[in-house]
């Protein structure tokens, strides 16, 4: 593949077609009539497969993950649909390999995927998030998939990828996030989320988030059996400590997905041989499905931690960890840490006011701004956390990549630190390339 053609024809389609990952709310295009008629063209891949599909406000991700690596270790053939991405586009969309480790698209399709369909894409005006849907759908069709995990993008009933209809609904939990798109109580947002499921379709709830009456409700209405994770007993994988999946609050998505993968083998005749490599792959799902930034380790010395959570439903269990984190001893030396350090940064059209009540004020604050029209400036964000009592500066102009290159390389971290890199996908993001090569900074 020519990397010049297809680098030309990503970045097309990142500038002329709206994604909210970089544009926000420009790029939201709520309602399926654009996808019906783009499926339509590529011949309805989404009826091809078995599929599952996963909303909420935290947690779909790893969910997602887990259950499509469990699904993988009872040969079937598994495609996986998330998002965002983090470094490659291709990450959104995944098919287990006879290997066992799941593997992107080639370049090679991508690219003949976007110039076949471009006026397509242009006649109906779609929506980055919505050609992204499209071509999943076709490679999972295209490869033959026998069940796909389906991650929604926002929202649920208005979702591009709500044209599926899948086996088994899953919806994680409801927080307090994209208020301005899914309403402005929790009430409103679990209703716009309940919109995935479908007519007689199993439902699972991962957890009741104060607003059961509303899963009720929608789900009598649908004639669909409903099941709260937390009364199902359904606990498969107790011990976090044996994930590679980190995060304490891998607890309630792992109780989800034993609620989950319980109703989806009721129905399958699974060897103890299937179950053993079903319990392995749980357990290894972010080296299978190279799952990254859930309360990920980049260097061991000094201690950095990234995580991709970005709301205050999330920093209600990351704040607490983060404090717990740097008052204990370095799993790596044996020893206290000296401080902790956050590079910290946001994007704007979050709730900043109920994230910064449940950071720790102890932690020594990096203020960035990552790439992107949507990223909150670090100067802003210095200013607001300073009112609030936190202590910190800002690096460089350059965003994330920058600062983290002036603190790593001018030498202002210490090997005792305890560093946190976080508070959007996007900041993650930029950490990533910086710490390849470099699991151990001072020992170079």
């Amino acid at each position: 593949m020519d990397s010049e053609l297809y680098d030309k024809e990503i970045e097309f389609i990142f500038n002329r077609f709206p994604s909210f990952q970089r544009d926000g709310g420009n790029a939201y295009k709520p309602g399926l009539e654009n996808m019906r008629k783009i499926v339509a063209q590529l011949g309805n891949p989404q009826e091809r497969f078995a599929s599952v599909h996963i909303a909420g406000t935290n947690g779909k991700g790893s969910t997602s993950h887990m259950i499509a690596a469990a699904l993988s270790a009872l040969d079937k053939k598994v495609g996986l649909y998330t998002s965002p991405h983090l470094t490659d586009f291709r990450e959104r969309m995944k098919i287990s390999s006879p290997e066992g480790r799941f593997i992107m698209p080639s370049k090679e399709f991508v690219y003949s995927f976007l110039t076949r369909n471009k006026s397509l894409f242009l006649d109906v005006d779609a929506s980055f998030f919505e050609i992204t849907t499209a071509m999943a759908f076709y490679w999972f069709a295209q490869e033959g998939v026998d069940i796909a995990v389906v991650e929604c993008g926002l929202g649920g009933r208005l979702d591009a990828t709500n044209i599926v209809t899948p086996v088994l609904s899953i919806i994680t939990n409801i927080g307090m996030d994209h208020c301005e798109y899914l309403g402005d109580t929790p009430e409103k947002i679990a209703a716009e989320k309940c919109g995935i499921i479908k007519h007689g379709v199993p439902v699972v709830v991962g957890e009741k988030s104060g607003v059961a009456s509303v899963f009720t409700e929608k789900a009598r209405l649908m004639c669909s059996p409903l099941f709260f994770a937390e009364e199902q007993n359904a606990e498969l994988f107790v011990d976090l400590e044996k994930m590679d999946l980190k995060g304490e609050y891998q607890k309630q998505n792992v109780r989800c997905v034993g609620a989950a993968l319980k109703l989806l083998l009721d129905n399958m005749a699974v060897s103890v041989q299937a179950m053993s490599r079903l319990y392995r792959n749980v357990y290894n799902t972010a080296w299978l499905t190279s799952l990254r930034g859930r309360w990920m380790t980049l260097s061991e010395i000094p201690h950095v931690i990234c995580d991709t959570g970005h709301n205050a439903h999330a920093f209600r269990i990351l704040g607490e960890e983060m404090q717990r984190a740097v008052l204990q001893n370095s799993p790596f030396t044996g020893k206290p840490y000296g401080r902790g350090v956050a590079f910290f940064g946001v994007v704007a059209d979050k709730d900043l006011e109920a994230i910064m009540h449940l950071l720790p004020a102890g932690y020594y604050y990096c203020f960035v701004n990552a790439k992107g029209k949507r990223a909150l400036p670090a100067a802003i964000l210095q200013e607001k956390m300073a009112g609030h009592g936190f202590k910190g500066m800002i690096l460089g102009e350059g965003g994330v990549y920058e600062s983290l290159v002036l603190f790593f390389e001018g030498r202002m971290v210490r090997p005792d630190d305890f560093i946190f890199i976080g508070g959007s996908s996007y900041v993650v993001a930029e950490a990533l390339p910086f710490f390849e090569g470099k699991k151990n900074f001072f020992a170079e």
